[in-house]
């Protein structure tokens, strides 16, 4: 009677060792995406980008300035705003005149066929006056963006300026260009004011001073869920006030722009 009791009990033991086995060989049937559940990426918080088309010679652009001024205290680094001096009221450097307009400047203000200042793009969709940047900002700010930007720009021993840019795409697939531009802020130059008087204290911010990676940027992709690095190198102009410079770094496409960082440049480590 023991001995059959042993027979009966191996043989369920053996049974159950089967049926463990052909469960572990049907996992290993079993696709890869299939065995795990995909998490898709946290929403990325959107900072929008706002264009100051200005110049030394407007008038009405020192009140343009007080709006964006206002929206930075309310927004912080939600928004990044860009003075872009050119046009038909910038003023060029000279040996006497401390000129903040670049040929780089007048190139934007003549690509989206600008025809007065100031005016701003907020994340390119177009010619808006400065009455309405407060509304169109929030109006971007309700949209997700579809990546997170991270960036670091430090000072190297060449005196150079290392900028390391890190992408990650949080909903779908994105192509565009990724522009970086390289910013100078407390700069005191000449400005017309709006009683028509001359200020030669005045103070200007987030000035563009230079393209880092040409007028239009460089061709970029970024997947959901996946990292895109990037790394590029500019020199400053000797004339320019290292501790007063600053990064902007955006993506942008047909649709407009995706996203954008500003980072202060920092002394090397």
């Amino acid at each position: 009677m023991v001995s059959y009791i042993n027979k009966v009990v191996s043989g369920s033991l053996l049974l159950c060792l089967f049926a463990l086995l052909s469960l572990l060989t049907s996992c290993d049937n079993i696709s890869e995406s299939e065995r795990l559940i995909y998490v898709k990426p946290a929403a990325a918080k959107r900072v929008v980008l706002l264009e100051d088309f200005t110049g030394q010679r407007c008038v009405n652009c020192p009140r343009a300035t007080d709006v964006i001024e206002q929206l930075q205290d309310s927004l912080g680094d939600a928004l990044v705003a860009v003075g872009i001096h050119g046009g038909p009221l910038g003023v060029h450097a000279t040996p006497t005149v401390n000129g903040l307009a670049t040929d780089l400047g007048d190139e934007y203000y003549n690509h989206w066929h600008l025809e007065f200042q100031p005016v701003g793009l907020v994340n390119r969709h177009g010619a808006v006056n400065y009455g309405d940047w407060a509304t169109e900002v929030m109006k971007e700010l309700a949209r997700e963006a579809p990546m997170q930007l991270t960036a670091a720009a430090i000072y190297n021993e060449h005196d150079s300026i290392d900028i390391d840019i890190i992408a990650t795409g949080t909903d779908g697939t994105t192509t565009g260009k990724l522009q970086l531009w390289l910013l100078e802020d407390s700069i005191t130059a000449i400005q017309m004011m709006p009683d028509g008087s001359r200020n030669t204290a005045y103070v200007h911010n987030h000035v563009l001073r230079r393209a880092v990676n040409g007028s239009w940027g460089d061709d970029f992709t970024v997947n959901e869920g996946k990292d895109l690095n990037r790394h590029y190198s500019v020199k400053p102009e000797d004339a320019w006030r290292r501790d007063q410079l600053s990064v902007v770094a955006f993506v942008y496409n047909d649709s407009g722009v995706q996203q954008a960082i500003k980072v202060k440049v920092k002394s090397e480590k």
